[in-house]
This record gives structure tokens, C-alpha cells and sequence, in this order.
């Protein structure tokens, strides 16, 4: 028994559950960096806070990564979205479109938490890449049933 319906179609709700994954990092950029955020001048984020000598190493390697984490995602949730509206057209089965694309959910959930928090430690860098690989993986996957159906 799941705890979860999959029989009703929820995939349209993931696509701005992922534009907050990929949105979320952000903010917490701009949190870290205080006064260094100029919402005038909101790109200078970076140039201004390594410049920034309050600022600890530690908060700057994290601001970095924040803003990688919201560029990797911008960089695949047009394609997430793509792929859930083609799935639904093509009638792919509700059920399996829920699970890819709650997977593409856990897995850039999973991918921000290990690059912001995580990446101090080198050896997480792996981690990172296989949940940004899983990510993409649900994607395609639904490009691919898709064009199986049509």
C-alpha cells in the first residue's frame, strides 16, 4: 500500500516543486551573504561577497556552491518540465510519470543538500554527480516512454 494515491496525475504539481528546488539555493545565498545582496545590482552577489574580508572562507565556498546549485538546476528543469508535459500527452501511465518525476524531486533535493552542505569534503563531489545523474536519468526516461507512446 503506498502512501500516496499514484493513480491521480500529481506530476503538474512537481514542475513548480522543481523550480523551487532549483530557486531555493539562492535565497540561501543571499541569506548568507548580508549586506554584500544588492538588489540593484543582484549578479555582483558573488564578486561581492569574496571581496567581502568579514566574510569566513567557509561562508564564501558555501555562497559559491549556492549559486552553482541554482545554475545546475536552471539548467535541467526546462527540460523536467518538457518532459512531464510530453509524458501526459503522450499517455504515459500516470503512475510512472509520478514516480519519475518524484524522483527528479528526491534527486535535486538530494543533489543541493550534498553540494551546499556536503562539498567541503571533496569526497562528496561523487555523490553530488550521481544524484545530478539520477535527475537527469528521470527526465529522459519520460522523453523516452514518451516517444514509445506516439
Amino acid at each position: 500500500m503506498s502512501f500516496i494515491d499514484l493513480s491521480k496525475n500529481y506530476s503538474f504539481y512537481a514542475l513548480p516543486l522543481a523550480w523551487f528546488l532549483s530557486f531555493a539555493p539562492g535565497v540561501y545565498s543571499k541569506s548568507l551573504a548580508g549586506n554584500n545582496y544588492d538588489i540593484a545590482n543582484p549578479r555582483g552577489l558573488v564578486e561581492n561577497a569574496l571581496k567581502d574580508e568579514k566574510l569566513s572562507k567557509a561562508t564564501k565556498g558555501k555562497i559559491l556552491r549556492c549559486e552553482a546549485a541554482v545554475a545546475n538546476g536552471q539548467d535541467t528543469v526546462n527540460l523536467f518540465v518538457a518532459s512531464v508535459i510530453a509524458a501526459n500527452y503522450a499517455g504515459v501511465p500516470v503512475e510512472t510519470i509520478n514516480k519519475l518525476a518524484g524522483l527528479y524531486l528526491a534527486s535535486r533535493a538530494v543533489f543541493n543538500f550534498t553540494y551546499i552542505f556536503l562539498q567541503e569534503n571533496p569526497s562528496f563531489a561523487p555523490v553530488r554527480s550521481i544524484f545530478w545523474n539520477v535527475g537527469v536519468v528521470s527526465w529522459i526516461t519520460l522523453f523516452v516512454k514518451a516517444g514509445n507512446r506516439l
